[in-house]
Formats: structure tokens, C-alpha cells, sequence
């Protein structure tokens, strides 16, 4: 069973029909929406400042959402896809985003929707990610305009499928809070 607790004493507030694999790990003040899935590894911390989730985001695994003290806390919107090993910071992710494998989003960026930061992908503070938008490198940088084919063919085809594999697993967990 996922570890889900308390710190100080706030209670992570979970939605319906959410999916959290035998070791992912959420704790603190965290309010997830409905259908959403923390897979294997994966560590949602609200335990510095609060962590918001929207509705149909999976956090796949041994990626790690946090925040930064008193500072910086996240949130992340509707139809979010945070691939394996991704590390979200103290930022704000909009909507119907993909974040890659291995991306680091660090403290105060805003990822605008319908974008895409790739695979590896270091995004540095403070940055702006504009609408529409592909970001790769280190730092991040647009290097193209997302397209209609992109758009559906990844992000939105993404974040629908792991809705899918959530559902081929053991039933979910109860609503919280």
C-alpha cells in the first residue's frame, strides 16, 4: 500500500478514482483532483508548502514533486503527464503538459499549456514557458512550436493512456479528506 500520511498534521486531500502504486509516497498538504496516479518510486512531498494537482495528471515513476520553504510551492493543472524520473520544483505547470523523462522543472517557472519540456531538459529558474511550445536542453530553450499532431499524438495521447494503465492495476484507493 502507497504511504500516504500526515505531516504536521495536514492530510494529503485525494480525489476519485486515483491510482497510487505499493510504494509512491505522498505527504503533507497535497490536494489532488480525480483520476490521477503517482506510479512506482514516485514521491509527492508537501510537507514545506502546498502542492496543488489538477484533474487526469499521472506522476510516473521515481519522479519527485517538492516544494520550497515558505517560498515557492507547486502547481500543476488538468491533463499532466510528469514522466519517470522527472523532478517538478516550487513551479507552476498549466495545463495539458508534458513534462519528459529526466526533466528538472526548478523553483518559480510557469510551463504555459499545451506545451512540452523534453526528455532531460533543465529548466531554470524563473523561467517562462510559453503556450504552445517545445523547450529542450540545458538550460531549456524553445526549439519549436507544438502542433496540432504533437499536441494530441503526445501530450493528450499520454496522459489518456496512463488513465488506462492505471485501471489494469488493483482497485483505488478511497477518496481523502
Amino acid at each position: 500500500m502507497a504511504l500516504i500520511r500526515a505531516v504536521k498534521g495536514i492530510h494529503p486531500k485525494i480525489g476519485k478514482n486515483c491510482f497510487f502504486a505499493e510504494n509512491a509516497t505522498v505527504v503533507g498538504e497535497v490536494e489532488m483532483g480525480d483520476n490521477c496516479s503517482v506510479w512506482f518510486n514516485a514521491v509527492v512531498r508537501g510537507d514545506v508548502h502546498y502542492i496543488k494537482i489538477g484533474n487526469n495528471v499521472n506522476i510516473q515513476d521515481g519522479a519527485v514533486i517538492h516544494c520550497t520553504y515558505q517560498k515557492s510551492p507547486v502547481n500543476i493543472g488538468n491533463n499532466v503527464s510528469i514522466a519517470h524520473n522527472a523532478i517538478v520544483h516550487g513551479c507552476t505547470i498549466n495545463d495539458n503538459v508534458l513534462i519528459g523523462m529526466g526533466a528538472i522543472v526548478m523553483d518559480d517557472v510557469v510551463v504555459e499549456s499545451n506545451s512540452i519540456i523534453a526528455a532531460g531538459a533543465v529548466v531554470s529558474q524563473g523561467t517562462v514557458v510559453e503556450s504552445g511550445s517545445v523547450y529542450a536542453g540545458i538550460p531549456a530553450k524553445k526549439i519549436k512550436s507544438i502542433d496540432t499532431k504533437l499536441l494530441e499524438g503526445q501530450v493528450n495521447r499520454i496522459s489518456k493512456s496512463y488513465t488506462m494503465y492505471a485501471s489494469w492495476h488493483d482497485p483505488s484507493i478511497e477518496p481523502i479528506g
